[in-house]
């Protein structure tokens, strides 16, 4: 199991990265109307975050980066995702393969500090490659149709993956894959983006998280070296899940929608100051109703802080956890988000759907977290199941 302990990060008294982070966010969220409108990739943003030495923030100290763990990479996903959840998006997918790959023993030590290096050093992200037309998400079993064939210096990769999360500008891609062999393995194997045979097709046009970059990877016959299989094994092998990976991925989730809702809390406080109907003669801010739902929207955003930060914190701190509790937190924090999106739109009418407005945008993203990994109703079926005792 890979661990997220406090070892080997760095103190974040100086450089401040949060409030680096703070900074950035204010362009985001300038641009990420436009963004959503036109369905284009943030390439700025990016490019801002590595000159802020945000891309390395869960690269280790010893290579470089900031060293930070969970609960301080929450912080800062949590920031950009209230500004731009499409680019916290891509960012948490970075964060956590740079956690992984730094504290597991199935990443060949030569390529994690490889890619630990390229983060520091510039705009070099990486996202794992797992979803498929066929198969749909890995987390619900079965085999992937994408292939690895064994020839005289590597591997052939073929294959279609979708849902690429940052396709437009990642450099390294981990594909999920099975080998040809008589008893095939499956796996994750490390390829670098533009290889000859593969291909980008721009299929992403969603309703929420528009600026996400989330196409299909094809890749025909893709040449790749030997060293690069990282984690591949039986199938059997795999039904365990990697507790720690999956608690930080529900953290880092947890962290982007939960990120959506304040965006939204803070534009209905503006809309309630400022609205004054002719009937009223005064601020909507004014009436119990809009008090009353305003303090739900408040009581569910302080959950929902709790629940990351010391859920990150535990899993920083080695503390034993299990797949229910991490996607229990997720499936709280999210439809805690939701909901309180789906409140501020109770108070404000068609002002909170019509598009010259950020609510209705907002709405529109803080919806995928409902079926972002783990879905709701596969974490409430493991949880029913796990009390019964089935």
């Amino acid at each position: 199991m890979v661990k997220f302990a406090a070892e080997d990060r760095a103190v974040h008294s100086e450089p401040d990265y949060i409030a680096r982070a703070e900074t950035l966010a204010a362009s985001f969220a300038a641009r990420a109307a436009e963004h959503d409108r036109t369905g284009t990739f943030p390439f700025r943003n990016f490019g801002e975050l590595s000159e802020a030495g945000l891309l390395s923030l869960t690269v280790p100290a010893v290579h470089g980066g900031a060293g930070a763990g969970a609960r301080y990479a929450a912080r800062v996903i949590g920031i950009i995702g209230r500004a731009d959840p499409s680019t916290a998006l891509v960012l948490s997918m970075h964060y956590i393969n740079h956690l992984v790959m730094a504290r597991s023993p199935t990443w060949p030590a030569r390529l994690s500090r490889k890619l630990a290096r390229e983060s520091v050093e510039g705009l070099a992200l990486i996202n794992a490659l797992r979803v498929e037309p066929e198969l749909g998400s890995p987390a619900r079993g079965g085999l992937p149709a994408t292939i690895v064939r064994r020839t005289e210096t590597g591997w052939s990769l073929t294959g279609h993956k979708i849902y690429s999360t940052g396709s437009p500008i990642l450099k390294w891609y981990l594909v999920w894959a099975r080998t040809d062999e008589a008893e095939p393995r499956v796996g994750q194997f490390l390829v670098p983006a533009g290889l000859p045979g593969t291909r980008i097709v721009e299929t992403w046009d969603h309703h929420g998280l528009r600026a996400s970059g989330s196409h299909d990877v094809i890749f025909e016959d893709v040449v790749i070296p030997r060293d690069a299989e990282i984690d591949v094994r039986k199938p059997a092998d795999w039904r365990a899940p990697d507790i720690a990976q999956a608690a930080v991925h529900a953290v880092f989730v947890a962290a982007i929608y939960d990120g959506v809702a304040r965006a939204a809390r803070d534009w209905l406080i503006t809309f309630l100051k400022q609205r004054v109907p002719a009937s009223l003669g005064a601020p909507l801010a004014t009436l119990p109703r809009a008090q009353e739902i305003l303090g739900a929207i408040e009581a569910r955003l302080a959950v929902n802080t709790r629940l990351i930060d010391t859920f990150a914190r535990d899993v920083d701190e080695g503390v034993e956890l299990s797949a229910g509790e991490s996607n229990a937190v997720k499936l709280t924090v999210t439809n805690n988000a939701v909901a309180a999106v789906e409140d501020a739109l109770s108070l404000t009418g068609n002002h909170g759907l019509s598009r010259t407005n950020p609510l209705e945008r907002h709405y529109r993203d803080v919806l995928c977290g409902r079926v972002h990994t783990p879905q709701d109703d596969s974490t409430r079926v493991g949880l029913g199941r796990a009390a019964l005792g089935l």
